[in-house]
């Protein structure tokens, strides 16, 4: 698959906390940034909803699973096998 560059600007304390966020979560920014442009891709749009309110219930829930470990349980051997089940509609 060919591969391309970007370059975004983006405010340098919410790079910090955002590359701080993806290192926990096990990988890069680019990953990152991927997953987002992929699942943005399958939806056809923004892959979340965009609220005013600074967390909506399904963020909250999201937020209590991940602290529970919920849906955390699989391993990838490779980014390619992660983006496949990315690709599936579950």
């Amino acid at each position: 698959m060919a591969q391309t560059n970007i370059s975004i600007r983006i405010d340098d304390k919410l790079k910090k906390q955002f590359e701080a966020i993806c290192l926990e979560l096990g990988f890069n920014m680019t990953t990152a940034i991927n997953v987002f442009a992929r699942a943005m891709v399958r939806k056809k749009g923004i892959p979340f909803e965009l609220t005013i309110d600074e967390y909506n219930e399904e963020t909250i829930k999201a937020i209590e699973d991940v602290q529970k470990g919920i849906g955390l349980s699989k391993a990838y051997t490779d980014l390619d096998e992660m983006f496949r089940d990315l690709d599936t509609d579950a």
